[in-house]
């Protein structure tokens, strides 16, 4: 039996490999997602779950990363400390992303998916949606010069392009740009970084329906009475506390609410962060496995007929 629903995939760096975990118990359970949103790691998985890989092949690819190629520095990696900082200041980021992109673009064109063009809906649900929405994929941006949410390829309109024409990995390669870490992306002239900057785990952007239930998974164990504390000890825990409370305030509104607990697959990480390009096969298999358990003690319980007697979609 084949159950239908929209999927929605936090960000998290490395810790992603959580997610297909997650994705395979629920494809092992019938669930066919006929649409897929996500942030950063979770745009990178939503990808190439879109693109018609199946939950079994792409853990082979995840798993087949080599992970330390991500931080694929600029020639100023030769001057050390120095050149990190000369990196940000003229480069606005310590890493060029190109080599995820250029892997994600040659695995996308594998599957027969070059732009957003590929990824259409034309089933007779989706004639129900504004045009613009009809498309299998929605990746999460932070446009900062904008100072806004970006959700492509359904905001391209804002910047006068077309979104059929738009490549599917330039848009996962502006999501990943972790400030700092990553150069931005540009679009148009606009600089854009990791959606996670306003909203890592946007659960409500698909809530236009009750036919079938947003499914969500994040990256991170259930939440707790007792809250995140950033310790600030210096100038620079001060920077990264405001980043960390800028990238989850928004979020933890959302996850706070009942209702989103309810449809929401929460998956320990342990300790792994999420920019942890050293992680180890054993250190993946854990992540991996986690994805699983929790998923299938989700669907232990999940009964979305009861949800909806309790939640109400907007």
């Amino acid at each position: 039996m084949t159950n239908l629903c929209d999927i929605v995939l936090e960000g998290g760096g490395v810790k992603g490999i959580g997610l297909v975990g997650a994705l395979h118990e629920l494809e092992k359970a019938g669930y066919q997602s006929c649409r897929i949103a996500g942030t950063s790691a979770g745009a990178i998985v939503g990808a190439l779950y879109a693109s018609g890989v199946s939950a079994d092949r792409l853990t082979t690819i995840m798993s087949s990363l080599d992970y330390t190629k991500f931080r694929d520095e600029k020639w100023l990696r030769h001057l050390g400390i120095a050149g990190k900082t000369l990196s940000l200041l003229f480069g606005k980021g310590i890493y060029e992303g190109k080599f995820l992109h250029n892997w994600l673009t040659a695995t996308l064109e594998a599957e027969g998916i070059r732009t957003f063009a590929d990824l259409q809906l034309t089933e007779p649900w989706a004639m129900k949606l504004p045009p613009y929405q009809r498309y299998k994929l929605v990746v999460i941006v932070s446009d900062v010069s904008r100072g806004r949410l970006i959700r492509l390829p359904w905001d391209y309109h804002l910047y006068g392009l077309d979104p059929d024409a738009q490549p599917v990995a330039d848009a996962v390669r502006a999501s990943m740009s972790i400030p700092y870490f990553y150069k931005p992306a540009l679009i148009q002239g606009h600089y854009v970084v990791d959606g996670g900057l306003l909203s890592n785990f946007p659960i409500d952007i698909f809530d236009e329906t009750n036919d079938w239930p947003t499914l969500g998974i994040k990256l991170s164990a259930r939440q707790v009475a007792t809250p995140k504390i950033n310790p600030v000890t210096n100038p620079i825990d001060y920077g990264f506390a405001i980043l960390d409370t800028a990238m989850n305030a928004h979020d933890q509104m959302h996850v706070d609410d009942h209702c989103t607990q309810q449809r929401t697959i929460f998956v320990d990480t342990f300790a792994i962060k999420a920019t942890d390009f050293d992680i180890t096969k054993s250190e993946q298999t854990k992540l991996y496995e986690s994805g699983q358990k929790y998923a299938r003690k989700f669907l232990d319980t999940w009964n979305y007929t009861e949800y909806k007697k309790v939640c109400t979609m907007k």
